[in-house]
């Protein structure tokens, strides 16, 4: 039986609702998914929150541009942050977005809590404002006169605000973390975050604006609305049902302080300095656990749609599936240093490591089992000298899988999986079942090597559970086709080899897990995609039209247009790219030729009011008379459409 290891509360840093998260992004979610589900394995009750960050000048600024409302700007991007961490098939228990009702009023009493406390206080802030980071700084924290975090410039700002009172706890803080090592992790994030903010003098933090509406009100001064950190970082209580005035929800009892706050690095000041700071002030308890995690990098640096070398994970997920991205941003990030990720890796990786190693392994032991032993696995006792460091390896996995996870090096507990399978592969080219099968003799000696192979594999797909969760389904329907979910073993047992009943079968039609891919096929889906995204960048390519000479109104006055309403269309015969059409402009009916075939049906132009000229001399197009012009715009993108009128308008009225 599992043990019950108690409560483990686990959250991501809730994603800015700016736009579409790309796959640097989309790595921390399938992290923090990993370590839950690991988590889960070994006995924890684990509550796993994540979320969306919704408010700020940033949001209200592109709801503008958009032509739409903040919330239905957000709404919209939450949404689409929600699809992709779905489709990464992470098992998320809470998704909190700032917008929340019971978040904004939770908020609104911290708020008012710290300022009756006299941690809050109202002022002036005026300094350096980089909107994209919605952060002031002072004249001496610009590099090259821009925004230290992200490089972008910034505009002058002054406007009242109200500070919080950062000094007052920064002694306490230095003590905790000090007294606590394992609070900032890694190593190296702790000592960036003592000796270039803490230990150099805390200044006080703007925590309310009134140059933007787009927040939660400070609902006793209402021309302020609360900045962008008690709003956001507070979501890690409010979701669990923190109430400022006393009356906590049940999973606040249960569930915080929270065992591990997992962050991008660039973030880590707000996490390790403004949030403990603030707990502090509310009396709250730390969480035990910070994690700054690296970034993954495109291999020619930061993402940029403008360079069209973003990649997102959704397309990712359609050239290589689901756990096949969720192994290559697990395994190919580092622990404290920033991962690189190039197609090419995607495709030597899935080659090499899932299709090979783990592919080949399971399909090739499923079809020696069948071919051998009509796929009925059987434990022999017949034993020979390389089983025991077979399976010294494959018992030994769980303590190493175990300690990696201790301490988060999550990309060195999965190698520790994949040395079980390479173990497994060598098994096979030491024992050759092909050779042993040709020796009635050693009929016996062929099962225990397949009953070996399938209980070793068993026991890996069980430690892979947690990083690639729908190919360890995979694999126990493969190895237990009549009862899948007996492959699946207690954590507790993943150390102990026999598990497996003999004379089980395996399924008669293995599934491949992970086909070949062809790098020439897949760099050219990538540069199409690439393309799209600088094409996207760069906007409308406007088309490029020869002025004519100038007319006088005069002129203009000589061309008629009226509204004509088709009443019958059809192909005109032997012309391919014309069509004639039947169209009342008036009490008449005109009859009109188009080359408009190649982008309408005849039956799609039926019923449409268009704009026709009714004073051109008729003529005859492949033996059709004509008695006007429709009009049409065309780009130089080969796209066509007819002119037609937005409202009810009467056929025959004149375009003026």
């Amino acid at each position: 039986m599992p043990q019950n290891k108690g409560p483990y509360y686990i959250t991501t840093a809730i994603a800015y609702t700016s736009g579409k998260p790309h796959i640097g992004n989309t790595y921390e979610i399938v992290l923090a998914d990993s370590i839950a589900r690991f988590r889960r394995q070994e006995g924890y009750d684990v509550r796993f929150q994540t979320g969306t960050d919704e408010h700020g000048q940033k949001i209200e600024l592109k709801a503008e541009e958009a032509g739409i409302t903040p919330k239905e700007f957000v709404d919209n991007v939450s949404g689409e942050i929600k699809r992709i961490w779905d489709l990464m098939n992470t098992s998320y228990d809470k998704f909190i977005r700032t917008t929340d009702e019971d978040h904004e009023k939770q908020v609104q009493k911290i708020f008012k809590k710290l300022y009756d406390k006299g941690d809050i206080y109202k002022g002036h802030y005026e300094g350096m404002y980089c909107t994209p980071c919605e952060s002031f700084f002072t004249a001496s924290q610009l590099v090259d006169g821009k925004c230290p975090d992200c490089g972008r410039p910034v505009q002058p700002a002054k406007e009242e605000a109200y500070f919080f009172k950062m000094s007052k706890y920064a002694d306490r803080l230095i003590k905790h973390i000090e007294e606590h090592p394992e609070f900032i992790q890694p190593e190296s994030r702790k000592n960036e975050m003592m000796n270039n903010f803490l230990k150099a003098g805390l200044q006080d933090l703007c925590v309310s604006r009134t140059s933007f509406k787009w927040g939660v009100p400070v609902d006793f001064d209402e021309r302020h609305v609360v900045y962008v950190w008690i709003d956001a970082l507070s979501n890690y209580i409010t979701g669990l049902g923190y109430d400022a005035d006393g009356n906590n929800g049940e999973l606040y009892s249960k569930y915080w302080p929270a065992d591990l706050h997992l962050i991008g690095k660039d973030i880590l000041r707000f996490h390790t300095i403004y949030w403990p700071i603030m707990l502090m002030a509310l009396d709250i308890p730390l969480p035990k656990q910070v994690f700054g995690h690296p970034w993954l990098l495109q291999g020619d640096g930061k993402m940029s749609k403008s360079k069209g070398n973003v990649i997102y994970a959704d397309d990712l997920v359609d050239m290589f599936g689901v756990d096949a991205v969720r192994y290559f941003v697990l395994h190919e990030m580092p622990f404290e240093n920033d991962g690189v990720i190039t197609w090419e890796l995607l495709v030597e990786r899935l080659n090499s490591e899932l299709a090979n190693t783990l592919g080949n392994l399971v399909n090739r032991t499923i079809a020696m089992s069948n071919k051998y032993f009509d796929g009925v696995v059987t434990r022999t006792g017949v034993t020979g000298e390389v089983d025991d460091d077979l399976k010294a390896v494959v018992t030994g996995a769980k303590a190493k899988v175990e300690e990696k996870m201790s301490t988060l090096h999550v990309a060195d507990a999965i190698t520790e999986v994949f040395t079980l399978f390479k173990r497994c592969n060598k098994y096979i080219d030491e024992t050759m079942p092909w050779a042993l099968a040709k020796d009635e003799e050693q009929k016996e000696r062929l099962a225990e090597v397949l009953y070996n192979l399938v209980e070793s594999i068993t026991i890996g797909a069980n430690l892979l559970t947690a990083f690639m969760p729908e190919t360890a389904e995979k694999i126990f329907a493969q190895l237990y086709p009549e009862n899948a979910e007996s492959g699946a073993r207690y954590y507790d047992d993943l150390d102990k080899f026999g598990l497996r009943e003999s004379g089980i079968k395996v399924t008669e039609k293995p599934e491949i897990l992970f086909a070949r891919l062809d790098l020439e096929e897949v760099l050219k889906k990538a540069e199409a995609i690439q393309e799209a995204q600088k094409a996207a960048a760069e906007g409308p390519k406007y088309p490029q039209v020869e002025a004519k000479p100038e007319i006088s109104i005069d002129d203009f006055d000589k061309v008629q247009i009226r509204v004509g309403e088709i009443l019958k269309c059809e192909p005109v015969p032997k012309a391919k790219k014309l069509l004639v059409s039947q169209i009342r402009i008036g009490d008449e009916v005109r009859q009109i030729v188009s080359g408009i075939a190649k982008y309408y049906k005849p039956e799609e132009m039926v019923g449409k009011k268009v704009a026709v000229i009714t004073n051109l001399k008729p003529c005859k197009l492949c033996g059709v008379e004509s008695q006007g012009m429709i009009l049409a715009a065309g780009d130089d993108e080969g796209n066509l459409s007819v002119l037609t009128v937005d409202k009810d308008i009467i056929a025959g009225s004149e375009i003026c």
